[in-house]
C-alpha cells in the first residue's frame, strides 16, 4: 500500500489544485506512471506514483485546494485487494450521526443521510477525467448518467449524450422542485447574469497583482522611440536571418531584451530586488517575457540574455511561448527572473501602466507602433513612434535611474547598430 503526496512544488509554492484526476478507483497504474495533474499558481504538475498497483481510493476531489505533503491518494497491491470507491468515508459519517436513542436523532438522520447519498453516488462513478471535467462544467451528476461501456465507465461522450437530451427526461427531479410560475429572485436565476468560478490561476495573479500595488511604492515613467530604423533593419535582414538560423524569425523582442540588458548593466539597481533593509544586486539577466495564455498571463524567463545572441534569444521565446500555450511550462521555466519586458502592444495597446512582477523592481512595457507626425529637426514627418513605459519600485530605483534606463532603451533602439556594442 502507497500514499500519493502532494509533491515539493517549488520554494513559493505551498499548495495546488487537483486539476484532474488520470486514474480512477479501481484501475491499475504502474510505478512512474502519471496519476493526477496539480494546478499550482504558475503551472500544471504532473504527480507519479512511486508503486505500481491498483489505485484504491482518492482523498481529494477534482477543484480542491490541497498542500505540500498532503496524501491525496492510496494505491494498493495489484495482487488482490479490492479497489475501495472514492468515498468510502461515508460509512463514517453515518457511524458519527446521532443513534435514535439521543434527542432529536431521527430528524437529523433523516436530512443528513440523503446529501451523503447524492454526494458519494457522483464521487464512485467510474468515469475518464475528461468527462469528470466536461459533467462538471456542464453541472451533470456523474451517476445520472447511463454510459455506452458495458463495464459501466463514463467517458465524454455519455456526458455529451446526456446533455443533448430534453429537459424533462434528463432532469426530472430539477423540473420537479422548480417553482411552476414564480418570477426569477435574482438576475442570475433569469439568466441575465451567469456566474463563473476564477480559475485557481486567475485568482493567483489577482491576489499577487493587488500585494504589489500595496507593498510597493511604485511609479511609472513614459517615453516614446521611434521605430524606422529598428524596422527598416529588420527589413533588410529578416528573411537571411531566417535561412541562416533554421527557421527562427527575427522579430522586435530580441531588440528589446539586448537593449533591456544593456540597460541593467549600466543602471544595475534596476536588477535588484529588496530583501527587507538588504538590497540584492543581481549579477545575471534573466530577463522574464510576458505570455498570454488562456487561463492568464504567465511570465517564463530568458536566462543570461547577456551570453545570448538575437537567434538564441528568438528561438528561446519562441519555444517558451509553445510550451506556454500547450501548458507545458516547469516550474523550472517560471521562476528567478530578475526583470520583465510585457508586450501589449501585439492586442493594439496604445499606452498603459504595467504592474511589477513578483519581487521585481522593474518592468518594462511596450506598445503599439503607430504612424504620427514628429518633428524632425525643424521639420514635421511621419514616423512609425512606440510609446513605452517603465514602472519601478521608488523604494529602490530614483527617477534618475528610471529616466536614464528607459531614455538608454530608447536610444539604442532608434540606433540598433549600437546594440552590437552596448550588449
Amino acid at each position: 500500500m502507497a500514499e500519493i503526496k502532494v509533491p515539493e512544488l517549488a520554494e513559493s509554492i505551498t499548495e495546488g489544485t487537483i486539476a484532474q484526476w488520470l486514474k480512477q478507483p479501481g484501475e491499475t497504474v504502474e510505478k512512474g506512471e502519471f496519476i493526477v495533474e496539480l494546478e499550482t499558481d504558475k503551472v500544471n504538475v504532473e504527480v507519479i506514483s512511486e508503486e505500481a498497483g491498483v489505485v484504491q481510493e482518492l482523498l481529494a476531489q477534482e477543484g480542491d485546494t490541497v498542500e505540500v505533503g498532503q496524501v491525496i491518494a492510496i494505491v494498493g497491491a495489484s495482487s488482490g485487494e479490492s479497489a475501495a470507491p472514492a468515498a468510502a468515508p461515508a460509512p463514517e459519517a453515518k457511524e458519527e450521526a446521532p443513534t435514535a436513542s439521543q434527542p432529536g436523532a431521527t430528524m437529523e438522520a433523516k436530512e443528513e443521510a440523503p446529501a451523503v447519498e447524492e454526494q458519494t453516488s457522483s464521487e464512485r462513478t467510474i468515469a475518464s477525467p475528461a468527462a469528470r471535467k466536461l459533467a462538471r462544467e456542464k453541472g451533470i451528476d456523474l451517476a445520472a448518467i447511463s454510459p455506452v461501456d458495458p463495464m459501466g465507465r463514463v467517458r465524454v461522450q455519455d456526458v455529451e449524450a446526456h446533455g443533448s437530451k430534453p429537459a424533462a427526461e434528463s432532469a426530472p427531479a430539477q423540473k420537479a422542485e422548480a417553482p411552476k410560475a414564480s418570477a426569477p429572485s435574482s438576475d442570475e436565476e433569469s439568466g441575465r447574469v451567469v456566474r463563473e468560478k476564477m480559475s485557481r490561476r486567475r485568482q493567483t495573479i489577482a491576489k499577487r497583482l493587488l500585494e504589489v500595488r500595496q507593498n510597493t511604492a511604485m511609479l511609472t515613467t513614459f517615453n516614446e522611440i521611434d521605430m524606422t530604423n529598428v524596422m527598416a533593419l529588420r527589413s533588410r535582414k529578416k528573411d537571411k536571418f531566417q535561412q541562416d538560423h533554421d527557421g527562427t524569425r527575427l522579430g522586435f523582442m530580441s531588440f528589446f531584451t539586448k537593449a533591456v540588458t544593456a540597460a541593467l548593466k549600466k543602471y544595475p539597481y534596476v536588477n535588484a530586488e529588496l530583501d527587507g533593509t538588504d538590497l540584492l544586486l543581481k549579477q545575471f539577466y534573466d530577463v522574464g517575457i510576458a505570455v498570454s495564455t488562456e487561463e492568464g498571463l504567465v511570465v517564463p524567463i530568458v536566462r543570461d540574455t547577456d551570453k545570448k545572441n538575437f537567434a538564441e534569444i528568438e528561438a528561446s521565446i519562441a519555444d517558451l511561448a509553445k510550451k506556454a500555450r500547450d501548458k507545458k511550462l516547469s516550474i523550472a521555466d517560471m521562476t528567478g527572473g530578475s526583470f520583465t519586458i510585457t508586450n501589449g502592444g501585439v492586442f493594439g495597446s496604445l499606452m498603459s501602466t504595467p504592474i511589477l512582477n513578483g519581487t521585481q523592481v522593474g518592468i518594462l512595457g511596450m506598445h503599439t507602433i503607430q504612424k504620427r507626425p514628429v518633428a524632425i529637426g525643424d521639420s514635421i514627418e511621419i514616423r512609425p513612434m512606440m510609446y513605452v513605459a517603465l514602472s519601478y519600485d521608488h523604494r529602490v530605483i530614483d527617477g534618475s535611474d528610471s529616466v536614464g534606463f528607459l531614455k538608454m532603451i530608447k536610444e539604442l533602439i532608434e540606433n540598433p547598430e549600437d546594440l552590437l556594442l552596448e550588449s
